[in-house]
């Protein structure tokens, strides 16, 4: 499936965009705009907390008014900016990117630690779940180089590691099967193929992915090339590849990441000779999605998952 190419017209509208806070001033006011109270700033306020005159605030005011990304009203004397309300979530996300990795505060990490006690109550002592907890922060962090939302993540990924846990010790039992894909940067093939396999399986199987060498975020390209077919991202994630999680997966699919999983007996290993799309155009990417949507059915249908077809 080839996808049109961007229009004239929406492609200069695009780079009008970029251009627009395509500077380091502009960045810092979208953020002194964005984190106002009432989500507006005059430009007196501007320019002193910027320490700027008035004339350069006002220069670049204007052009982000001019391309769309601020919207001006006049109240008396004075006048405020805002920015425009379809923009706010582009620029929100913008201007609060974080270059290095971020932190979560002790008493954030203690909450999730707290609340995740309440959830497994009766499985695993408090101090079990505060030590995953802080791991899983660590893994993310430190190895996975998460820097945004990294408080809700590691709640996800301590929850996902600590059923895994119990579930491999015995703990809890399900007839729900488990899969497990890894690749390389947990960004490509194993979202690939988790996403199809949510989609076409739902709850019939619980699908879990991870990488030997987890990347910062997914590979847009990725999202694309399952939104193309009617398939979300939705919350998914690089995340490191745990002990736990391959001890609690009845399939453990690898998808050139070499000899990194270790091998636990009562598991069915797989390994998908795939091109890792990092280096692939949309076309490459389209393949590898095809090629892992057909092997993904395969797997259904030796699971014995009804309408793999």
């Amino acid at each position: 499936m080839d996808s049109l190419p961007i229009g004239r017209a929406e492609a200069e509208q695009i780079a009008r965009n970029l251009k627009a806070m395509a500077d380091p001033t502009r960045v810092q006011i979208l953020g002194l705009i964005v984190d106002a109270p009432d989500g507006r700033r005059p430009v007196t306020e501007l320019a002193d907390q910027l320490g700027l005159t008035q004339p350069t605030v006002s220069h670049h005011l204007r052009l982000m008014t001019d391309e769309g990304l601020l919207e001006r009203v006049q109240v008396g004397r004075q006048v405020w900016y805002s920015v425009v309300p379809s923009r706010v979530g582009e620029v929100f996300d913008s201007v609060h990117a974080d270059p290095v990795a971020a932190t979560v505060a002790p008493a954030i990490l203690d909450r999730i630690a707290t609340d995740l006690a309440t959830r497994f109550t009766g499985t695993f002592s408090p101090e079990t779940i505060t030590e995953y907890v802080r791991g899983s922060y660590e893994l993310l962090a430190d190895r996975a180089r998460i820097t945004r939302y990294l408080p809700s993540l590691t709640a996800r990924f301590a929850a996902d590691r600590l059923r895994a846990l119990a579930q491999a010790d015995g703990l809890i039992t399900d007839t729900v099967p488990d899969v497990l894909f890894v690749c390389v940067q947990n960004a490509g093939r194993s979202q690939l193929a988790a996403g199809i396999l949510r989609s076409l399986a739902g709850d019939r199987v619980r699908v879990l992915t991870a990488g030997s060498e987890p990347a910062g975020a997914i590979n847009p390209k990725i999202v694309t090339a399952l939104d193309e077919i009617g398939i979300p991202v939705g919350g998914e994630y690089p995340k490191p590849l745990t002990d736990e999680v391959v001890r609690a997966a009845d399939y453990v699919i690898t998808m050139g990441c070499g000899d990194a999983c270790p091998i636990y007996p009562g598991r069915r290993y797989l390994d998908w000779d795939l091109p890792d799309p990092a280096g692939l155009d949309m076309a490459g990417v389209r393949k590898v999605r095809d090629d892992i949507d057909t092997r993904v059915r395969g797997l259904l249908a030796e699971m014995g998952v009804v309408n793999a077809a």
